[in-house]
């Protein structure tokens, strides 16, 4: 089992989608997502969200992402973060805030 130590570990932080791409190359369908964690920065992710949602959908959505899992490479993609969701039939449902939160805000 999971101690709480480890998951004080994980740095889990608000984000804005400040950019969405198609990510041809993917095995499964996927978009190349650019991420503002306000003082962390612009981060990079590759995300399997095509089920649920469009390109436009997506676009200036808060999310809630793993910011201090090491990159991981993704074909010819080196994705930065991990954005938390749900899995159902259809795909992946993204965790996000109820309420606007401040762009890299921690998650406690």
């Amino acid at each position: 089992m999971a101690t709480f130590e480890d998951f004080k570990k994980l740095d889990i932080r608000v984000g804005k989608i400040v950019e969405v791409e198609d990510f041809p190359e993917a095995r499964k369908p996927a978009y190349r997502i650019k991420i503002d964690f306000g003082p962390l920065g612009v981060k990079k992710t590759s995300a399997q969200l095509t089920g649920l949602y469009s390109k436009e959908q997506l676009l200036g959505k808060q999310i809630v992402a793993v910011v201090n899992f090491p990159p991981k490479q993704v074909g010819s993609f080196l994705s930065e973060v991990l954005i938390l969701g749900a899995l159902n039939e259809r795909g992946v449902i993204l965790l996000q805030p109820e309420r606007q939160a401040k762009e890299g805000g921690k998650i406690a």
